[in-house]
This record gives C-alpha cells, structure tokens and sequence, in this order.
C-alpha cells in the first residue's frame, strides 16, 4: 500500500470529464508509442499534438469530482482515488515549499479524462500522454496511460511511479509559476538543451516532493501517506527509465540519436529524479549546471 488507508481526501482539486472530445488518435492506428516516437525520430516534441478543435480551456460544467474516494483506502484500490489524493500530498508540499523558493504559488486543477478533452491549449487526446497546460495551469491525465507504460514501455507502473507521473506534470505547474516557460526556449532540441532542461527538472520536482511526501497531512493532521519503501522507489525510478529519449529511440529504430532529444536519457531523469527525492527541491536548479554535468 502507499496511502494511509485512515488519511480524508480534501475532495477538491481533481474534476473528472463526463464526455469524450477530439480526435480518437489511439483508436486510428497512432497510439501513444508511436506518437512519442515519432517525436524522437522527427527531433520535435510532439507532446502538444492537438485532436481538433480551438484552443478554449477545460470547461467544469462538463465536469464532476471523483466520488467513493473518502479514505486512504480507496486510494489504495482504485487509480482516480489514487490521483486525488495524490493531488492533496502534492499541495501541501508545494503549498510550502514554493513560496519558500520565492514563487507565487498556486494550485493546478487536474482534469481526468477518456479518449480526448478540451483544453486551454487545444483540443488533445489521450495519444498525448499526460500534460500539463500553462494556457489554464491544469494538468490533464487519462488514467489508462498507466497501462501503456506497462504493455508498450515495458514499465512496472506500480502505485509510485504513478504517483511520480503526476509529480512530474505538477512540477511543470511549478516551473509555469516560477517564470521558467517564459525565460526559455524549448523549441531546440539536443542533451543539453532547455527543452531537456525543462522536463529533468520536472523529474526532480517529483522526486523532491516524494522525498517528503510522507511528511504531508490531510485536514486534520494525518499523515497522508505511509513511509516510501525502496522498492517503490525502484518502481518510479524504472517509469522514468522507460520514458527515457534514448530508450524510446532505440526501441523505434534501432539507435541512439542524442542530438534530437526533448526529454532527456534514461539515465538522466533518474539521476535527475533521486538528486531531487535526495537533496529537495532547492538541488532542481537544471539550468545551473554545465552541458557536461546535465
């Protein structure tokens, strides 16, 4: 188990979509593998691929929030409890931690969705992956990629790493609000690029925050969490693995080609991730440090 089953979800911050928009990409041949990998093989970053439509912003009519998802407990046995309560460890971490970094906090609304949504940023599918919108700082998430990680990426996607894949989109958040979207350019690819740069400091946004997720509280001062084991760790660690740039290249043609990396090695967002589990979020400075030490 990862939540203490006695721990009250805040039932705030996470709505769920009650229908399904744009185009069914997954369902048309071009699953979510092959759209990231058509990204490393094309050196640009496909992750803001739109399914049709105008940019507009999810809209919470069309919305609910999760119900049955009252105890830790339901976190442990179902996966959109799990996201919920996911979300109230991660505000109150950041809740704290980011003005303590001098940024203007916050928080993101995480939107669950099946098939396809409409954002701020477009209207995207699930062939997208998880992601974060700055347009309307939400955070969109269809909880069957869970199971992609496991059947295309070769992934254990245990509870952890999918703790960690929410950790990484809010860390996105938390960049958005530090200013750091607008002070870089993503559009370059390469080892040592911002585009790089930008997604390993996610990883280690995530990685501080599970460093102290066992120390965050619901309402009344229970612990949310229980104490992280290695093992769970190895599970977040193994998601970030297979996500890896030059995994994925290799598993599309054959070969490594760093020159066209948007996200960064296997290696580098594991390191990336335990230098932030670690030594906090004050350690994620990734644009700090020279090419070679990226």
């Amino acid at each position: 188990m990862t939540f203490n089953d006695d721990a009250k979800y805040s039932g705030q911050g996470v709505r769920k979509s009650g229908r399904r928009t744009g185009l069914a990409v997954g369902g048309g041949g071009l699953g979510l593998v092959a759209i990231v990998l058509l990204s490393q093989l094309l050196g640009v970053d496909l992750s803001g691929l739109l399914g049709g439509g105008t940019a507009g912003g999810g809209d919470e009519g069309d919305t609910t929030a999760l119900t049955n998802c009252e105890f830790g407990a339901d976190a442990n046995a179902d996966v959109e409890c799990r996201v919920g309560f996911t979300r109230d460890s991660l505000e109150d971490y950041w809740a704290e931690q980011a003005p303590a970094m001098g940024i203007s906090y916050s928080s993101p609304l995480i939107q669950l969705f099946t098939d396809g949504v409409d954002t701020g940023c477009g209207a995207a599918t699930s062939a997208v992956g998880p992601f974060y919108c700055p347009a309307d700082q939400q955070i969109y998430l269809d909880t069957a990629f869970y199971d992609t990680l496991r059947t295309e990426f070769d992934a254990t996607a245990g509870p952890l790493s999918q703790l960690y894949v929410v950790g990484h989109e809010w860390g996105h958040h938390i960049q958005n609000r530090a200013g750091t979207f607008a002070s870089t350019d993503t559009s370059e690819a390469g080892p040592s690029s911002d585009a790089v740069r930008v997604e390993v400091q996610a990883d280690c946004f995530a990685g501080a925050w599970l460093g102290s997720a066992a120390e965050t509280t619901d309402a009344d001062g229970t612990r949310l969490l229980e104490p992280i084991t290695d093992a769970q760790i190895a599970d977040a660690l193994n998601a970030a693995s297979a996500i890896g740039d030059d995994r994925i290249q290799e598993k599309a043609q054959g070969q490594v080609n760093p020159e066209t990396w948007t996200h960064g090695s296997s290696e580098m967002r594991q390191r990336w991730f335990q230098t932030g589990y670690t030594n906090g979020a004050e350690a994620c400075d990734t644009f700090a440090v020279a090419d070679a030490e990226l």
